[in-house]
């Protein structure tokens, strides 16, 4: 049509060259393009009813331009009901086949033209294609009627052209394959007229040509033959006996000439339609009339309408539905009832007017059950096509969802098409699961709605770290472990699911920390087992990292500090230091003289414990004596002094055992022996001499065995001090803490070590720290304050809470 307008257009401008020409031949070339583009935006195939399965329909890849592999990888697919789709399509091929026989009668009826529409769609991007199957008509029914035989009763007087109805045959096929024509069997007294009521719908009529004598012949027997449009044809056969009857020459007559009614659908049964009046000029039982059903009324009207026979009303007897059939045509007879019945038919069209009795039904034609949370905003969930059967205003949706989630309609170019898209970001943390609810309304008075709820599941991704309950960790232990049993525990979650919280545990062996080589940690749990036993004398505190990790893809994770801090057990007994004789054993001899006053020091016990705090604070006593009232014993710092002066009734020699013990839970002690000789003053000189030089030798022993022992002491103490200074340097938490130094030596090796943490000081007792020495609170009268060592469970805590105290002076009492 295009072409035709252009040309004529150009043929009158013929010789003008104008601008408005060339404008003239732009917009016709692109008019014929846009209608190509149209004409070509539908794929339109057509097949015969009745193929077998399997039977190529078309090569829809080609035809669409899509690669073999396309339909395949992204899911092409034919949108279809609950029932057997019809067609498939080849995904290896992309030829698009025959599923099941088709019946085009079954599918459309009496379809002039029976054409399927296919919606097809490809995923990723979402792609939506229509294709239109025309089912074509095959000659597979033959005619039939509703009745082998029927008996019609015609009366002699019949005049000639006396009409007589007969019921129509039946073809379930359709057009030129219907019934195409009706024959007659020979005769000379009837003729056949054949009434074309258009929509392939025939009906053959007897029409008398020649009166009939019932004395020449009573009956006469017609074969009436339907014939269809099929090459080669196919008919159907119905007998016809007609008996001549006797006269009723008078025919009932209808008061109209025409019948129309219009009727909303959904009237309540019973309601009557309209009444029909007919009369006839005959008498008696020839002249009442009654009424009925035209023969060619199938039982499918007579299921929605009922006939009085007596008085002509037409009733509604069934629920009549707009979208189901809009329109009847009712053939209504009138008889009267002489001998020979006369019959007169009269049609009646019955219009049906729609009301909103339909709501909109919504269909779920694309639907992806699982979005990743990290969607972006746009991303389509699921294809709906939202339907109305109602005609008019009453089919005109709207379709919104009116909840607050992050999800939204968007129309697609096909009517009546929705796709529900994010419309902001997701996160599966917060909210796992969505329930939309599509709610579809329709335009008419009183307006009808309806509600499809779907389920969104947010799958996870793995967006969130490990995180640990507690940063750094803290746990106190207590030394000597037995190898290989759990120690302490840290723990961490993970806010996502599935893979992506699973976790895993590590000690971080990089770097210079050697203790972390000693340690091992369960992979699924975090309990950290030691596989060696610590000893508070060698080592007070140390720092390892643990290092979660999830198994998503890619995997995350996080650190954390773990500071442990040993404590003191009381596991080393006090070692004697002096008096030690020539063979190691804790005895010795003093040689006092008679005449040295009371109070006078005989010598001092001195002696050492490893421990620290209670557990290395030693307590001296008497546990033998020979006399209680000469000798006295300083409890803490193992003096010997005489209580009073010898006299010559005392013995010459007395031997005393000093108990040395500490101050541990399970106290250990050891015990000296001193055997103190009195002398007379004068040997006591002259003894002293050779006792000078014993002595001399003696203490070069107890220096020996003294500067071992301070020399390891403070090599320990050194090594304590340059670890605890590499840790503070290393650590990032806001602990500042120092370890100051602080030896208060009078004799016993012992010290103390002070802690000190912002504004307050903490005090560790150690085994150098003169136990004899007053302890002398400041002027806030602070006590000191001592953990319960009898506990031997170990808890995190986030600060040290060692041995507290402000501020504490030492004054210890020379020696």
């Amino acid at each position: 049509m295009y072409v035709v307008v252009c040309i004529s257009l150009a043929m009158e401008q013929r010789g003008r060259r104008t601008w408005s020409e060339r404008w003239l031949w732009l917009t016709c070339f692109f008019a014929m393009v846009a209608f190509r583009s149209v004409s070509l935006a539908q794929i339109r195939y057509a097949i015969a009813e009745e193929v077998k399965e399997g039977t190529v329909v078309g090569h829809i890849a080609k035809d669409l331009g899509l690669d073999k592999s396309t339909l395949r990888n992204r899911g092409y697919r034919i949108v279809h009901g609950s029932t057997e789709p019809l067609f498939q399509v080849n995904q290896v091929d992309g030829i698009l086949y025959v599923n099941r026989k088709i019946d085009r009668e079954e599918v459309c009826e009496r379809s002039k033209a029976c054409v399927i529409e296919l919606k097809t769609f490809l995923e990723n991007p979402l792609e939506v294609h229509y294709v239109a199957v025309e089912v074509l008509d095959v000659n597979d029914h033959a005619p039939s009627f509703p009745e082998k035989e029927n008996t019609l009763e015609v009366f002699e007087s019949a005049l000639p052209g006396v009409r007589f109805q007969m019921q129509a045959a039946r073809d379930a096929d359709s057009g030129l394959l219907s019934v195409q024509q009706y024959k007659i069997s020979l005769n000379e007294y009837f003729r056949l007229e054949v009434k074309d009521r258009g929509e392939n719908r025939k009906t053959p009529i007897l029409i008398l040509q020649k009166s009939l004598d019932r004395e020449s012949v009573k009956t006469h027997n017609l074969l009436l033959t339907a014939i269809d449009g099929g090459k080669p044809p196919k008919s159907g056969e119905m007998k016809i006996t007609v008996v001549v009857g006797d006269i009723n020459d008078n025919h009932p007559v209808f008061t109209k000439d025409s019948y129309s009614v219009q009727l909303q659908e959904n009237t309540a049964i019973g309601t009557t339609i309209i009444q029909f009046n007919a009369t006839d000029l005959d008498d008696g039982a020839n002249g009442e009339v009654v009424y009925s059903f035209g023969n060619d009324v199938d039982r499918e009207v007579q299921a929605y309408f009922d006939l009085n026979p007596l008085n002509g009303e037409l009733t509604v007897s069934g629920v009549l539905d707009f979208e189901e059939r809009n329109r009847y045509e009712i053939d209504i007879q009138a008889s009267d009832k002489g001998a020979a019945t006369l019959k007169t038919d009269k049609s009646v069209i019955i219009n049906i007017i729609d009301v909103n009795d339909n709501s909109p039904e919504i269909e779920i034609n694309s639907y992806s059950k699982a979005l990743p949370e990290d969607s972006k905003s746009g991303t389509t969930v699921a294809v709906i096509t939202v339907k109305d059967s109602d005609s008019g205003i009453n089919g005109k949706v709207l379709c919104f969802i009116n909840q607050d989630v992050p999800f939204t309609l968007t129309p697609s170019v096909q009517n009546n098409m929705f796709s529900i898209v994010t419309k902001t970001p997701l996160d599966r943390e917060k909210q796992s699961q969505y329930d939309v609810t599509i709610i579809a309304k329709d335009a008419g008075e009183p307006s009808l709605s309806s509600e499809k709820t779907i389920r969104i599941d947010i799958s996870d991704v793995n967006d969130n770290s490990p995180q640990f309950l507690l940063s750094p960790y803290t746990f106190y232990l207590t030394e000597n472990n037995s190898p290989g049993d759990s120690i302490f525990k840290v723990q961490a979650t993970d806010q996502d699911e599935g893979n992506n919280a699973v976790i895993s545990y590590n000690i971080f062996r990089g770097g210079d920390n050697l203790l972390s080589s000693f340690l091992n940690i369960n992979p699924v749990n975090g309990d950290i087992s030691a596989l060696k036993s610590f000893d508070f004398e060698k080592l007070k505190r140390f720092r390892f990292h643990v290092v979660v990790t999830d198994s998503g893809s890619p995997s995350l994770s996080s650190n954390v500090s773990v500071n442990v801090f040993l404590l003191d057990q009381n596991d080393n007994p006090p070692v004697i230091l002096h008096p030690v004789s020539s063979n190691g054993s804790a005895e010795g001899v003093e040689e006092v003289p008679r005449n040295v006053p009371a109070g006078h020091l005989v010598t001092k016990v001195r002696a050492y414990d490893a421990d620290i705090g209670y557990n290395g604070w030693l307590l001296f006593s008497l546990q033998e004596v020979s006399d209680h009232s000469l000798f006295g014993l300083d409890r803490y710092t193992g003096r010997i002094r005489t209580l009073r002066s010898f006299t010559e009734t005392d013995e010459a020699q007395h031997k005393l055992v000093i108990l040395v013990k500490d101050n541990g839970n399970v106290s250990l002690s050891a015990t000296a022996t001193v055997v103190v000789k009195l002398v007379e003053p004068k040997e006591a000189i002259s003894a002293s001499d050779v006792k000078s030089a014993a002595t001399d030798i003696g203490d070069s022993g107890v220096t020996f065995y003294l500067m071992i022992t301070l020399a390891s002491v403070s090599t320990l103490f050194l090594i304590s001090i340059i670890v605890l200074i590499a840790m503070q340097c290393s650590k990032t938490t806001d602990v500042a803490s120092k370890y100051l130094p602080e030896t208060n030596y009078d004799g016993t090796l012992c010290h103390s070590i002070q802690y000190r943490s912002g504004e307050k000081r903490y005090m560790l007792v150690g085994p150098r720290m003169s136990i004899g020495s007053t302890i002398v609170p400041g002027s806030n009268g602070n006590t000191l304050v001592v953990p319960d060592r009898r506990s031997t469970s170990v808890e995190p805590q986030t600060t040290p809470n060692p041995i507290e105290m402000n501020t504490w002076s030492y004054r210890g009492r020379p020696t």
